[in-house]
């Protein structure tokens, strides 16, 4: 007598092969990964500290996010970013001071700018 277990060859615990088909691919999805993952930092540590975000801010981490996820990067065009990332490069300077604010952190100094002196110049 035979048993059934159930389970039909070719169906249930097997291995699916998940990897890219290239090295650019899993590149990509890395750096997919990164930006969604800073993306929810930046909320999550902002929702803990009790810092309310700005609209604009509100706004950018969940349409940025939301792009990520749809087209795989959160910029249309290829000259504001780096091949095989998420964010361009503003978008990751306005993540950082999000992130910053989120964590309480004054806004940094502006490269090239002076603090006015006390004397007045």
């Amino acid at each position: 007598m035979k048993r059934s277990t159930g389970l039909k060859p070719g169906s249930g615990f097997q291995k699916k092969d998940k990897t890219p088909a290239s090295p650019f691919e899993a590149e990509r999805e890395a750096a997919r990964r990164k930006a969604l993952n800073a993306l929810k930092r930046a909320k999550r540590a902002a929702d803990k500290a009790g810092i309310a975000l700005s609209e604009w801010e509100g706004e950018f981490i969940e349409g940025v996010s939301d792009r990520i996820k749809t087209y795989g990067r959160a910029f249309g065009d290829p000259e504001k970013g780096a091949p095989g990332q998420a964010l361009s490069a503003m978008q990751g300077r306005k993540l950082k001071e999000i992130t910053a604010k989120a964590n309480g952190e004054g806004p940094k100094r502006q490269w090239g700018r002076r603090k006015p002196s006390a004397d007045g110049e």
